[in-house]
C-alpha cells in the first residue's frame, strides 16, 4: 500500500564526508548490490558504517517504507549491540525523537512509516512470520551458519521493495569459517565484499590505536586477525574436529551436566560454561556459553541465577578465589575453586581430546575459540611445540574447569601425560 501521506525525512548533514568513514561515504547511494561483505578487523568502524548506511537508505524511501531485519545469531546479545547502536545513529541524526521506538520488543519504525527490526537467530521459527522485508543486516556474520545466510537470502522476495539487500559485518576468525569459502575461494554474483581495519577508521582515538597496535608484539596470527582483519594461516588447531549442531537439552536430561567458570572484565570476557559428558559413546556435548566483557560479580550471579543453575555445583577459576567467595555470598553458594598448577592446561587438554566434540551452534563464541586455539611454535627450530597459544581460550578454560574432578579422578592420565608424545 502506498503511503503518500507519510513525509519524507530530512537528515541534515553538515560536512557530511566528515560523518561518514570514506568507504562508506563514497557508496552511500548505491543499493545495486545485492549482497555487501564488510568484514575487517577491530574498531574499524564496519558496524557503525552499515547501520550509518541502511538508516540513510531507510530514509530516502517514502512511497514504499523499507521493513528492515537486524540480526545476530543469539537473540540475548541484540539489545546491547545492534538495537542500541542503531538508536544512538537516530539520535546523532536528530531523528530518535521523532521515531516510535519499542523497547520491550525491539522495533523502531521511522517517520517516514520504514521499520526496523531487531531479532535473534538462534530459533529460525522467530522470523518465518515477517513478512515484506526489504533488507537484512547480519551483525557478527561469522557466528551465523551458511543455511542461514541461504535462508535469509530467500526472504528477500518482496516485490514492492527495489534494491534489496543484504549486508554482513565481521571480523574474520579463521578459515575454517563458512564465510571464508563464502566469499573468498568462491565469488558470488552480486556480491561486493570490502575490507577495513582499525586504520581506516578516521574517528578512532590515539589510545585504542596503540593499543591495537600493542597486539603485534603479543601475538603476530592474533594481531593479523584481531587488528588488521586479515584471514591470518592459523598453526595447528588444539582441536582439529567438532561437531557443531543445534542440540536439545531436553533429549539430553540423561547425561550430567558440569559447569565451569573463567573470569575476565575489560580486555578479556567471563565465561560460564555448561557441558555434558557421555561416557558410553565418548562424546562431550557443550550444551550453553554465557561470554561477556565488562561484567563485575553481581552481573555474573545474576547471569547464572537467569540461567537456573545458582544451586549447581559451578567450578571457577582459583586464581580469582575472592570473586569465587563473592559469588558465594551473592547466591551461588556452590562455587567451588579448581585446582590449578603446572601441567594442569595440558592435562586437561588431554581429557577433552579423548571425546568427540559436538557444540550447540549457538555457542558462537566457544565456536570461535575451537576455531582459533592453536599450538605454539618454537621461534627457533619453527616446530610446534606441547604448549598453546594463550589466546582464544576463555571458553575453553571454563570446560576445563568444569571438567576438572573428571580429569583427576582419572588415574591414568597423569601417566599418559608423563608418557604422552605428540605427533605434527
Amino acid at each position: 500500500m502506498l503511503t503518500k501521506n507519510k513525509p519524507k525525512i530530512n537528515i541534515s548533514i553538515e560536512y557530511p564526508s566528515r560523518v561518514f568513514n570514506k568507504h562508506i561515504y563514497d557508496k552511500l547511494y548505491d543499493y545495486d548490490t545485492f549482497t555487501e561483505v564488510h568484514y575487517g578487523g577491530a574498531s574499524s568502524g564496519k558496524s557503525h558504517g552499515v547501520i550509518q548506511k541502511i538508516v540513510f537508505k531507510s530514509c530516502q524511501d517514502w512511497r514504499h517504507p523499507r521493513k528492515v531485519l537486524f540480526l545476530r545469531k543469539v537473540g540475548s546479545t541484540v539489545y546491547d549491540s545492534i538495537f542500541e547502536d542503531v538508536k544512538q545513529c537516530l539520535s546523532t541524526w536528530g531523528l530518535l525523537d521523532r521515531c516510535k521506538v519499542n523497547n520491550s520488543a525491539y522495533r523502531i519504525e521511522l517517520p517516514n512509516g520504514a521499520q526496523f527490526i531487531f531479532k535473534g537467530l538462534d530459533n529460525p521459527e522467530k522470523i518465518k512470520s515477517i513478512k515484506g522485508i526489504s533488507d537484512v543486516v547480519m551483525e557478527e556474520a561469522s557466528e551465523f551458519t551458511l543455511d542461514d545466510y541461504t535462508q535469509l537470502t530467500l526472504r528477500l522476495r518482496d516485490r514492492k521493495h527495489k534494491q534489496k539487500q543484504i549486508y554482513l559485518m565481521f571480523n574474520p576468525v579463521s578459515k575454517v569459517n563458512w564465510t571464508y569459502n563464502a566469499f573468498f575461494v568462491k565469488s558470488p554474483k552480486n556480491t561486493v565484499v570490502y575490507h577495513t581495519s582499525y586504520k581506516d577508521n578516521r574517528f578512532l582515538d590515539e589510545v585504542t590505536k596503540e593499543n591495537i597496535e600493542e597486539l603485534a608484539n603479543r601475538n603476530e596470527a592474533y594481531y593479523k586477525i584481531y587488528a588488521l582483519g586479515e584471514f591470518a594461516t592459523l598453526d595447528k588447531l588444539v582441536f582439529p574436529k567438532y561437531e557443531k549442531r543445534l542440540l536439545n537439552k531436553d533429549k539430553l536430561t540423561h547425561l550430567p551436566s558440569y559447569f565451569g567458570l573463567d573470569y575476565g572484565f575489560i580486555n578479556d570476557p567471563s565465561a560460564f560454561m555448561h557441558i555434558k559428558i557421555d561416557d558410553k559413546n565418548k562424546k562431550l556435548y557443550i550444551m550453553e556459553e554465557y561470554v561477556r566483557k565488562n561484567l563485575t560479580n553481581d552481573k555474573i550471579a545474576e547471569a547464572i541465577k537467569g540461567l537456573g543453575y545458582a544451586k549447581e555445583e559451578i567450578r571457577g577459576d582459583s586464581a580469582e578465589k575472592k570473586s569465587n567467595q563473592e559469588l558465594r555470598n551473592l547466591g551461588v553458594p556452590r562455587m567451588i575453586d579448581v585446582q590449578k598448577g603446572p601441567g594442569t592446561v595440558m592435562q586437561g587438554i588431554q581429557y577433552l581430546l579423548q571425546y568427540d566434540i559436538v557444540v550447540d551452534e549457538r555457542c558462537v563464541k566457544t565456536i570461535e575459540e575451537l576455531e582459533n586455539y592453536t599450538w605454539q611454535k618454537d621461534k627457533k627450530t619453527n616446530e610446534y611445540i606441547n604448549k598453546p597459544v594463550d589466546s582464544y581460550n576463555h571458553c575453553i578454560d571454563a570446560i576445563r574447569y568444569a571438567a576438572q574432578d573428571r580429569i583427576y579422578q582419572n588415574k591414568s592420565a597423569k601417566k599418559r601425560m608423563e608418557n604422552a608424545k605428540y605427533y605434527f
